[in-house]
Formats: C-alpha cells, structure tokens, sequence
C-alpha cells in the first residue's frame, strides 16, 4: 500500500460542529500522525491542523468528510514523501 505524508488545515467556525469533526478525527485515528488545535476566541473560532500519513484516497475522503460538516472549512496539502508499505 502507498502512503502519503499530508498536512490538513482545519477551521471551525461553528462550535456545535466540533462533535462532529472529534468523530471524523476518531474514526481515521489510525493514520494521523499529530493533531494541533488553537481557539482563536477573539475571532470566535478554532483552528485545528493534522498531520496524516495515509493512502491518498483515504486522505481524499477524510478531507470531503470534514468539508461536508456544516461551519466547517479544510485545506489539505500534500508532501512528496511516498511510503511503500505492506
């Protein structure tokens, strides 16, 4: 299986969804690598960064799940850091 390392960049700006995205985050636990969460209070919102190291359609997926949730928006970047695993 080919693995890619990926950063997503998460912003909250509704915080009723924050359920819903902890789930989302649970559920694909098992490739994320490290997760980094800031409130931003002033603004009213919360910034939330992944790092993940999966296939790219499992990162693909996560990151249209995540876009699909309501007051939620998600940019992901991928590095050229391929793995091939077993």
């Amino acid at each position: 299986m080919e693995t890619r390392v990926a950063v997503m960049g998460i912003i909250v700006e509704e915080l009723g969804s924050v359920e819903a995205l902890n789930a989302l985050l649970h559920e694909y636990g098992c490739y994320i690598i490290g997760r980094m969460g800031l409130p931003y209070r002033e603004k009213n919102i919360n910034i939330v960064s992944i790092a993940i190291d999966a296939p790219q359609d499992t990162i693909s997926a996560l990151s249209g799940k995540i876009g699909k949730i309501t007051g939620v928006s998600v940019k992901t970047a991928y590095s050229n850091v391929i793995t091939n695993e077993k």
